[in-house]
């Protein structure tokens, strides 16, 4: 295509630092993102100086024009510049987070089926095979993301590449300190000459044995999970409900003295309050989705020890606690009726 792309590509490097390259490099590795996407970097300016130019043009030029040539000058310079690295920070927060979740979520399925893999890998060994061969023979494709990295693994080797390299770089594509670990003392096994089969029934043995003390710690946890629950999906919906009809009750009791006073003559005033039900309402509403929120991360690191768990809880927490809230501001509606005119 002409000027390649309309220069994507090269947007794309001129926007990532040549230092932060190898570490970026790293990080889409685990991502299971190769080569580095430049062009998308590049497409993201363009998309992000389009946003800017519609923003600049319908909402800011209009108010600049009345302004001085210098002043409006400079101004659109620094609007431009600051609402184009307010979307590009964005973009780049909210790619960040999808990634982070990817890299997460494609440890944990690796990290699952790695005890087993092992386990086939140690039968191989005791069957009388080398330790190269022992790992070719284990690629089934009941080990699914394993067995696909162990056959570029064998690839790697068969071109020349050494055994305990290629299995270094396989333990960097994944965030997993279990796996680095198993890596590396397979390797330094290897390298002493000891029994390499005994070693890996030792590393099943005791990635099973943190596997079940993980299990046994969220069993453990579950009356925390179960009381946190409860207190965002029903308690804090009930308490919000509750204090908005109380605010309605005292707005018109408040009414009514006002307009009791006003016929008599009183030291005392008495007026509107100064929250506006309207305004509480939506308030209520913002703070139960905040609550909710945070909450399913802290059940996340009380379950699973970790945050990035806890996002699979997020719907469930905000749908219910606001669906509660509805629920509790209409039973209440029908209790204080008498109480309040709407």
């Amino acid at each position: 295509m002409p000027i390649r792309l309309v220069l994507l590509e090269e947007f794309g490097k001129a926007f990532v630092p040549k230092q932060i390259r190898p570490n970026l490099r790293l990080y889409l590795l685990k991502a299971d993102i190769s080569p580095v996407p430049y062009k998308f970097f590049g497409s993201l300016f363009y998309l992000t100086a389009i946003i800017t130019a519609m923003i600049f043009i319908f909402f800011i030029y209009p108010f600049l024009v009345q302004y001085s040539q210098i002043i409006l000058l400079v101004f659109s310079f620094l609007s431009w510049f600051i609402i184009q690295l307010s979307f590009a920070v964005l973009f780049i927060l909210l790619i960040y987070f999808y990634l982070d979740l990817k890299i997460y979520q494609r440890t944990k399925k690796m990290e699952v089926i790695l005890p087993d893999f092992l386990q086939a890998v140690s039968s191989n060994l005791k069957a009388g095979m080398s330790f190269e061969n022992s790992l070719w023979a284990a690629i089934k494709p009941r080990f699914s993301i394993l067995a696909n990295e162990m056959a570029e693994v064998s690839k790697k080797v068969m071109t020349g590449y050494d055994v305990d390299k290629a299995l270094v770089q396989l333990s960097q594509k994944y965030n997993s300190p279990m796996l680095s670990r198993a890596v590396d003392l397979m390797m330094t096994e290897l390298e002493s000459g000891g029994n390499i089969s005994l070693l890996i029934d030792r590393i099943i043995d005791n990635i099973k044995r943190t596997r079940i003390l993980k299990e046994d710690m969220a069993a453990s946890a579950i009356t925390y999970t179960i009381f946190i629950s409860v207190i965002v999906i029903l308690i804090s919906p009930l308490l919000f409900s509750l204090a908005y009809y109380l605010l309605i009750i005292i707005s018109n009791f408040m009414m009514k003295m006002s307009s009791a006073t006003q016929s008599m003559q009183t030291i005392f005033a008495f007026g509107k309050t100064a929250v506006d039900p309207v305004n509480f309402r939506i308030f209520s509403v913002s703070a139960i989705a905040v609550i909710s929120t945070f909450s399913s991360m802290i059940v996340s690191i009380v379950e699973k020890g970790d945050i990035k768990g806890g996002i699979k809880y997020i719907p469930m927490f905000l749908a219910g606690s606001i669906a509660f809230y509805f629920l509790f501001m209409k039973i209440l509606s029908y209790m204080f009726a008498s109480l309040y005119v709407v």
